[in-house]
């Protein structure tokens, strides 16, 4: 029982370590300031509810400048975007 939950534990913490997006290979160093890059998508229309730092990836959950709810993954260095699903 124990050698099973095992397993099971490592199985998931080794997904969620794959499932983190990887939106650079460039040095945090090199990345936009958090603020900067918050003023930055804004300028562009999107509304933040919520930011998160998941991998090497800036994400934002919130609203894009038509109003839609939206997950958005943004390349730190340069704030583009990596990957945009409009959420139901």
């Amino acid at each position: 029982m124990k050698k099973t939950l095992f397993i099971l534990l490592s199985f998931l913490l080794t997904c969620t370590a794959l499932a983190k997006k990887n939106c650079t290979n460039q040095p945090e160093q090199n990345w936009m300031r958090i603020e900067d890059f918050k003023k930055m998508a804004i300028n562009q229309g999107y509304t933040i509810r919520k930011f998160k730092q998941p991998g090497s990836c800036y994400e934002i959950y919130g609203r894009n400048k038509s109003g839609q709810r939206v997950e958005v993954y943004f390349n730190p260095v340069d704030g583009s975007v990596v990957k945009s699903k409009l959420d139901g």
